[in-house]
């Protein structure tokens, strides 16, 4: 019973230390390969999504997991989410951790670098299209790739506020006539991190 509900100071470090390297090594790999890894998940997504939490757990908690190494590998994941969550708010720590967004069709015009460059298959967007209830390109102001890996279609019709496309790369590519005058009344302005 003692076996099950005690581990030693050594094997607590060890629980912390694989733990913080497992959280570092999927963020790494989720920045190099990009937010669509884990933004829609599709079938084969949700059994790569297992896959990934039994390694990482079975690499945080050892070969024999006992109740006080989970709780630890648990509470040393809350913290690195908190701590996460504090660097994202300076400015060096979210151009780290996020990507910009990314202008994908500007009007009715797609912009197929920038598809590439986020790995965003046509028939993907065109299946956000749909569901945005796009009939036609020519009733898109713009789609644009948000930093969680999702679509984000902006219809035409009322013109955009500038502000709302500040810090998207390629947010130069839409038409004067597709943007409003920025508003006034919003005393506050979002900084982008990046512009085009």
């Amino acid at each position: 019973m003692r076996e099950l509900l005690w581990i030693t100071p050594t094997e607590a470090l060890a629980v912390v230390l694989a733990t913080i390297g497992m959280y570092l090594a999927m963020l790494l790999f989720v920045r190099l390969l990009g937010p669509r890894v884990l933004s829609s998940m599709s079938s084969f997504d949700l059994v790569a999504a297992i896959a990934f939490g039994s390694i990482i757990g079975r690499a945080s908690l050892g070969e024999i997991p006992v109740l006080p190494s989970g709780i630890l590998a648990l509470a040393t994941l809350l913290a690195l989410q908190g701590l996460l969550g504090l660097v994202r708010q300076l400015r060096w720590g979210a151009l780290a951790v996020s990507s910009n967004p990314v202008l994908l069709m500007a009007g009715s015009d797609l912009i197929e670098r920038h598809m590439r460059r986020c790995r965003v298959q046509p028939a993907e967007l065109q299946s956000r299209l749909r569901l945005a209830g796009i009939r036609h390109p020519d009733e898109v102001a713009a789609v644009i790739f948000e930093p969680t890996g999702t679509l984000s279609v902006l219809r035409r019709g009322e013109p955009i506020d500038p502000i709302l496309i500040s810090g998207v790369v390629g947010a130069s590519m839409l038409a004067p006539d597709l943007l409003s005058e920025p508003s006034r009344g919003s005393g506050r302005r979002i900084d982008p991190l990046a512009g085009d």
